[in-house]
C-alpha cells in the first residue's frame, strides 16, 4: 500500500513538473483590438534608455498546398520576415521608450531582443508570435498576437507610417513599454550593465567571462564591473560604437527594401484579402447553384416518372434552367481557380537579396559579402581581431557566436540587481549574486 501510495505522489509531481514546463513555455494569446500607441509622457535620460534589437522574423517551411491556401509563397513569407521587424522598428522608435532601435541579422547582444515568428499572414490575418528577452537572460513575455484587417484599413494606410495592421504593431509596442514601467531605474541598470559585459566578452572572453555568472533559472549576473575609467572596457566601448555603426548602415538598406516593397506588398495583400472573399462567395454560390440544379433536374424526371400531362414544356424548362445552374456553379469554381492563380503570380514577385557592403574601418576599406548574417559574423570577426591587435593581445582564433557563454532566455523571473564596481567592492573577491524582485 505504501509504494502504490508513493508512486502516486510521484507521478503527480512529475505531472506538476510537466505542466510547469508547459506553462513556462506557452504563449499566451491576445486577440488585437483598436490600439493608440502610448509614447513616453517625459524625455528619458540618456543612461535609462535601453537599445532593442528585433530579429527577423522566422516561420514554418510552407508546403505548397499551406502556402495555396494561404494565397501566399515562400518568397512572400521570407520578405515578410523582414518587412514586419522593420516595421516594428519604426513604431518603436516613434513610442520614444527606448535609445537605440535596429533590426539585427541574428540573435545578438542588445540590452533587449525582440524575436518572432510568423504563424499566419494573408492580408486578412496576420498571426504572430513575439518573444521579448532582456540581456540578462529574463524572458518579459510570450504572447500570440492575432489581428484581422478589412478593405478599409488598407486604404488608411500611410507609407512607412501606417500599416493595415498597425494596431497590432502598437499592441506589441505598448506591452514592450508597460513592461519596462515596472521596472526599477536600478533594474534597467543592470540589464544594460550586463549588455556591455557580454559584449565585452565576445571580444575577450578570458578577460571578461569571469564577471559574469549564470544562476539556476538561466539568467546573468554580473560578479562585479570593472571601474568606468578602466582603460579595456574603454577600448570595449570604441568597438561597441563601430558595431552600432555596423549595425545603422545595414539597417539602412533593410531600411531601403522595406520602403521599396512597401507598395508591392501593400496591393498583394489588399489583392489577396479580396480574391479570398470572393473565392468564399464563390464557394458559397457555387454549392448553392448546384444543389438547386440538381432539385430541378430530380424534380423533371419526378414529373415524367408521375405521368403528369401536359409537362413537357415544364420539363425542357427545369432541366435547362438546372443544367444551366449546374454548368454556371462549374464556370463559377473556374473563376475561383483563375483568383487563385493571379495570387500565385502576385507572390512569386517578392524575393530579398543582400548586396555587399563596403564599411571605412580607419581609411581601410573593408568588403562584406555574402547574407547579412554571415555579413554580420564577418564584421564580429574583425572587430574581435581590431581590439585584440589595439590591446597588444594576439589570437587567431575567430569569434563564433556558439562559443560565447550560453546565455539562453529563461522564463520569466526576476531582474539581476545592479553590479558593483571593483572599487566598490574592495576586496571582495566572489560576491554573492544578488536577487532581484519578482514583478
Amino acid at each position: 500500500m505504501n509504494q502504490i501510495i508513493a508512486y502516486r505522489i510521484y507521478s503527480i509531481h512529475i505531472l506538476l513538473v510537466f505542466l510547469y514546463a508547459l506553462t513556462g513555455c506557452a504563449y499566451s494569446t491576445k486577440s488585437v483590438k483598436p490600439a493608440v500607441i502610448e509614447l513616453a509622457q517625459e524625455q528619458i535620460q540618456e543612461n535609462a534608455l535601453m537599445d532593442v534589437g528585433i530579429v527577423p522574423f522566422d516561420s514554418e517551411n510552407l508546403s505548397e498546398e499551406d502556402a495555396f491556401d494561404e494565397g501566399t509563397s515562400l518568397e512572400i513569407r521570407k520578405a515578410e520576415g523582414l518587412f514586419i521587424p522593420c516595421h516594428l522598428k519604426n513604431t518603436l522608435q516613434k513610442s520614444k521608450h527606448w535609445g537605440a532601435v535596429r533590426v539585427v541579422p541574428s540573435e545578438t547582444v542588445s540590452d533587449l531582443l525582440v524575436k518572432g515568428h510568423i504563424e499566419r499572414s494573408d492580408g486578412e490575418r496576420l498571426i504572430v508570435k513575439i518573444d521579448v528577452v532582456d540581456a540578462t537572460g529574463k524572458t518579459w513575455f510570450k504572447k500570440r498576437y492575432k489581428a484581422k484587417a478589412g478593405e478599409s484599413a488598407f486604404s488608411d494606410s500611410t507609407v512607412g507610417e501606417k500599416d493595415a495592421f498597425q494596431n497590432l504593431y502598437n499592441t506589441i509596442a505598448n506591452d514592450m513599454a508597460d513592461f519596462k514601467k515596472h521596472l526599477t531605474p536600478e533594474q534597467i541598470n543592470a540589464i544594460r550593465s550586463v549588455s556591455r559585459m557580454r559584449f565585452a566578452a565576445q571580444l575577450a572572453p578570458d578577460t571578461f567571462e569571469p564577471y559574469l555568472t549564470v544562476d539556476k533559472k538561466g539568467q546573468v549576473q554580473l560578479n562585479r564591473f570593472p571601474a568606468d575609467n578602466d582603460p579595456m572596457m574603454t577600448r570595449v566601448a570604441q568597438v561597441h560604437q563601430r558595431d552600432g555603426m555596423y549595425l545603422d548602415t545595414l539597417n539602412e538598406l533593410y531600411s531601403g527594401f522595406y520602403n521599396d516593397m512597401w507598395t508591392s506588398y501593400h496591393d498583394w495583400r489588399l489583392n489577396n484579402l479580396t480574391e479570398r472573399a470572393a473565392m468564399r462567395k464563390i464557394n458559397r454560390d457555387a454549392w448553392l447553384q448546384g444543389i438547386i440544379g440538381v432539385l430541378l433536374i430530380g424534380g423533371a424526371i419526378a414529373m415524367e416518372a408521375g405521368d403528369v400531362d401536359n409537362v413537357s414544356i415544364l420539363q425542357g424548362v427545369m432541366v435547362a434552367g438546372g443544367g444551366a445552374l449546374i454548368i454556371n456553379g462549374i464556370n463559377v469554381s473556374k473563376q475561383k481557380e483563375m483568383h487563385a492563380v493571379s495570387i500565385k503570380e502576385l507572390s512569386d514577385s517578392f524575393g530579398d537579396t543582400m548586396k555587399p557592403v563596403v564599411m571605412d574601418i580607419e581609411g581601410e576599406q573593408v568588403k562584406l559579402s555574402g547574407s547579412a548574417k554571415e555579413q554580420y559574423a564577418q564584421w564580429q570577426n574583425l572587430l574581435r581581431r581590431i581590439y585584440l591587435e589595439e590591446t597588444g593581445y594576439s589570437s587567431t582564433e575567430e569569434f563564433q557566436p556558439e562559443s560565447a557563454p550560453d546565455f539562453e532566455s529563461a522564463p520569466e523571473g526576476e531582474a539581476a540587481e545592479p553590479a558593483k564596481t571593483m572599487e566598490q567592492q574592495g576586496n571582495e573577491t566572489s560576491p554573492a549574486a544578488h536577487d532581484g524582485q519578482d514583478k
